[in-house]
């Protein structure tokens, strides 16, 4: 148990102070790259820089407001802040997918207030449109092109394919990680869970499978868990802050499985083999499924998908996290509780807004749930 808790207290470390971690990097004269979701991140690993996830914080936004309106996703309007405010001093550059509305204006708004190279490109969005691929694979080279500029170096189709291995190894372990924690769920609470998951997205690829993998052996060595509480699927861009979370705790709930984009979704679609690199990269893109920034013509396909997860974790209900003002995430809501309820699952909404930390209506929704009065 001692290996247990000191893997568990340094993951919560790191997810607690990323900037401290960042200036870790710097003082070792590596390169970091912010990253927003769904950035071709073994690019960054194969031209020997840090990957490292934006995913904004619990702020109160200040100045942000001088090119965000109040009614911006609070995720991006609270990166903005950030950005703007020297958080993120120490990036080398930043990637941005033009995935919404808010992301286009957040672009310009970056490009104005935040004094740190932004890359930005464009997916397709009709994935199922066979110019969607050669589109895709133009859009990466360019995010090449500019990375390249930034580590001062080129890579080769070999070092990507090698990148892209270790990436799809790091989705692996990933994914055990949070099969194990399901039978060690008095250990692995919520916010445990959640620490592990945020802090991946701040740390190297190898570090990840390095760290998770003992962490994984040390929870083996741990007796099995038999769960007598509930169990939820939790479903959004993020579930922030910690207090929230533990909520859930606090009423003998426990998140068995997720489609987050701060945790699981990032890691449940692998990069397959192609003939290049690149292609191998744009097509993990046309192979994503469920997910609110990736259209799909089956408006019910995220919330079958999470009706299968429910079954397959042994879930009592489905939770949408979702964040304020997401127009995407908003438009999967209707489909994602229908879908759920029809399936014989509970399902129900909280609230995710990153500029305040009062949590009491969601935890209130929570206590609801436990008491089966939702």
């Amino acid at each position: 148990m001692a290996d247990v808790r000191a893997l568990l207290e340094e993951f919560d470390r790191i997810s607690k102070s990323p900037k401290q971690l960042l200036k870790e990097y710097n003082e070792a004269g590596e390169k970091v790259v912010g990253c927003f979701y769904y950035t071709p991140q073994p690019l960054i690993t194969a031209l020997g820089m840090v990957p490292m996830g934006l995913w904004g914080g619990q702020v109160n936004p200040q100045v942000a407001g001088k090119y965000s309106p109040i009614f911006t996703c609070s995720i991006l309007r609270s990166c903005l802040e950030y950005g703007m405010t020297g958080e993120y001093e120490g990036l080398s550059a930043a990637i941005m997918p033009i995935l919404c509305d808010t992301f286009r204006g957040t672009c310009s708004a970056w490009r104005a207030g935040v004094n740190i190279k932004l890359i930005p490109f464009v997916h397709p969005q009709n994935r199922k449109d066979p110019g969607a691929l050669d589109y895709l694979i133009e859009e990466y080279k360019y995010v090449k092109s500019e990375l390249e500029d930034v580590a001062g170096k080129t890579c080769t189709d070999a070092e990507l394919k090698a990148s892209i291995r270790l990436h799809n190894q790091k989705n692996k372990v990933i994914r055990e990680f949070c099969s194990v924690a399901n039978d060690h769920l008095d250990i692995i609470t919520a916010v445990e869970r959640h620490h592990v998951m945020k802090a991946i997205t701040f740390m190297k690829p190898e570090i990840i499978i390095e760290k998770l993998t003992a962490l994984i052996e040390a929870l083996k060595a741990e007796p099995v868990c038999n769960w007598t509480g509930k169990k939820v699927i939790l479903t959004g861009i993020t579930a922030e802050p910690d207090d929230l979370l533990a909520g859930f705790t606090a009423n003998n709930i426990a998140v068995v499985g997720d489609d987050l984009m701060q945790e699981s979704r990032l890691y449940r679609t692998d990069y397959p083999s192609a003939n290049s690199a690149m292609e191998s990269l744009a097509l993990q893109w046309l192979q994503i499924k469920g997910c609110s920034m990736a259209h799909d013509d089956n408006n019910r396909a995220r919330g079958e998908n999470l009706v299968e997860m429910a079954r397959a974790k042994g879930a009592d209900a489905v939770v949408c996290c979702m964040m304020r003002f997401c127009d995407t995430e908003e438009y999967d809501e209707p489909y994602i509780l229908e879908t759920v309820r029809n399936a014989g699952f509970m399902a129900f909404s909280i609230d995710i807004d990153q500029s305040t930390s009062d949590s009491g209506q969601a935890i209130t929704k929570i206590q609801a749930f436990a008491e089966n009065n939702v």
